[in-house]
C-alpha cells in the first residue's frame, strides 16, 4: 500500500492558505520582520509573527472563537481548510496526528485558560472535539523532526490498516520562553537569517501551522511517500553531531530501504536554520551520502525556524515543488559557507522534478530523512 500527501494548508506570515504561501515564494518575499521584545530584546529581533489583527479575521470564521488560543485556533485553520478541498464527512474512517514541540506554552505568560491546556494531549483532544474526530489523536513532539516525524506516523496508520486517511497537522508559536530558550544558547541572528552563507549570524525564528491529508488513494497533483527513516546520533542535548553522522544514516537507510539510486535524486529540501553549527553539519552528512550537487534550499529565510511546524511545512513546499516543476530560491544565500560546497538555489527556477528528499534534525541528536516522489 502506499501513501500519498494529497490535500494541505499552510497558516504563516506570508498568508493564510498555501496559494497565497506559494505566491510569495515565487516572488521571493520574506515573512521575517523586525520586532522589539523589551525583556529580551529590547534593540529588536527578526522572526517571522503572523499578524494579530488578521488572524482576529480568520478566527471570526470558527464556531466559539473565544474558547480556543491562539495555537489551536491556528490549527483548526488549517486543518478545516483541507477537510474542505478533500470533502471528508466521515470522521470515523480519518486519524488525526498533531505535531508540536511546545504546544500551548505561551499560555505561561497569560492564561486565560484551564492548567490542563498547557498539556499537549489536551491541545490535540480539543482540536479532535472541534472537528468530530472519533478516535483519539496522536502528538508527536520531537524537538524539531516532530512534522516530518507526524508524517512518518501516519504512514504507518495508513499501511496497518488502522485509517483510510490520516490528517497530519503541526503548530508552533514565537513566544517568550522559545525565544529565552534561543537567547540562552546566543544563536539568534541580529538580522534575517541567511541559511549555508559564510555570513550567517544564526537562526531566526518563526511561528504557524500547516496540515496535509494523507491517503491510501491516488488523487490529482498527488505526491507518494516513499518512505522516512529517523536516526539519533544522541551527540548532545543541544548541539549537532559534528561529523554529521545521524543525518547520514538516516539518508543511507533511507535509500536502501526504497530503492532509490543516489543520483536519481533531483532536490533536496534541508532544515538549513543558518547556525554556524547545524548548516556545517548538514553539508557534511550531504558530502558524505554524494549528494552536494543536488540543487538544495532553506526555507527558514522566508518563515523563520517554526519548531516542530518546520518540518511539516517544508514537506508540504516539497510537495509543490514537485507538482508545479519548480525550485525555490534559497533566500538570502550571498557565497560558501560551509566546508562541502553545496548546490544552493540561488534563483527562482523552473525544472523537471520526480524525487525529492526533505531532511530535519532537533536537538538531543534527532534526525529525519524522507522521501517524496511525483505520482
Amino acid at each position: 500500500m502506499s501513501s500519498y500527501l494529497v490535500y494541505d494548508s499552510i497558516m504563516s506570515p506570508l498568508g493564510f492558505g498555501t496559494s497565497a504561501n506559494l505566491q510569495k515564494l515565487r516572488r521571493g518575499e520574506s515573512g521575517l520582520q523586525k520586532h522589539i521584545q523589551d525583556r529580551f530584546f529590547p534593540e529588536g529581533f527578526f522572526a517571522g509573527i503572523i499578524n494579530s489583527q488578521e488572524c482576529e479575521v480568520h478566527f471570526s470564521k470558527l464556531k466559539d472563537p473565544q474558547k480556543y488560543t491562539r495555537l489551536e485556533k491556528l490549527m483548526m485553520l488549517a486543518i478545516s481548510d483541507v477537510l474542505e478541498q478533500a470533502e471528508l464527512r466521515n470522521r470515523g474512517e480519518t486519524g488525526l496526528v498533531i505535531a508540536t514541540t511546545k504546544g500551548n506554552i505561551d499560555l505561561l505568560e497569560k492564561n486565560d485558560f484551564d492548567q490542563s491546556r498547557l498539556k499537549l494531549w489536551k491541545l490535540a483532544s480539543v482540536i479532535a472535539e472541534y472537528f468530530g474526530f472519533q478516535k483519539p489523536p496522536v502528538v508527536v513532539s520531537n524537538a524539531c523532526i516532530s512534522g516530518a516525524l507526524a508524517l512518518k506516523v501516519g504512514d504507518y496508520l495508513l499501511k496497518s490498516g488502522t485509517f483510510k486517511n490520516v490528517i497530519v497537522a503541526s503548530g508552533d508559536l514565537v513566544s517568550d520562553f522559545v525565544l529565552s530558550g534561543f537567547q540562552s544558547f546566543q544563536v539568534i541572528s541580529p538580522q534575517p537569517c541567511r541559511p549555508f552563507s559564510a555570513d550567517r549570524q544564526g537562526v531566526s525564528l518563526g511561528e504557524g501551522t500547516s496540515a496535509v491529508l494523507l491517503s491510501s488513494e491516488k488523487k490529482e497533483n498527488s505526491v507518494e511517500l516513499l518512505g522516512a527513516v529517523t536516526a539519533n546520533d544522541a551527540n548532545h542535548i543541544s548541539g549537532p553531531s559534528r561529523d554529521g553522522e545521524g543525518l547520514h544514516r538516516a539518508i543511507e537507510k533511507l535509500l536502501k530501504i526504497t530503492g532509490i539510486d543516489r543520483q536519481e535524486i533531483d532536490y533536496i529540501s534541508a532544515h538549513g536554520t543558518a547556525t554556524a553549527y547545524n548548516d556545517e553539519m548538514e553539508a557534511i552528512a550531504f558530502g558524505r551520502s554524494e549528494l552536494q550537487r543536488v540543487p538544495v534550499n532553506s526555507f527558514k529565510a522566508y518563515y523563520g525556524h517554526s519548531l516542530g511546524n518546520s518540518a511539516l511545512v517544508e514537506s508540504i513546499l516539497t510537495r509543490h515543488s514537485l507538482v508545479h516543476s519548480e525550485l525555490y530560491e534559497s533566500l538570502n544565500f550571498s557565497e560558501k559557507g560551509t566546508s562541502v560546497e553545496l548546490n544552493v538555489i540561488r534563483n527562482y527556477q523552473q525544472a523537471d522534478l520526480k524525487l525529492a528528499l526533505k531532511t530535519a534534525s532537533g536537538f538531543g541528536g534527532c534526525n529525519l530523512a524522507l522521501m517524496l516522489k511525483k505520482s
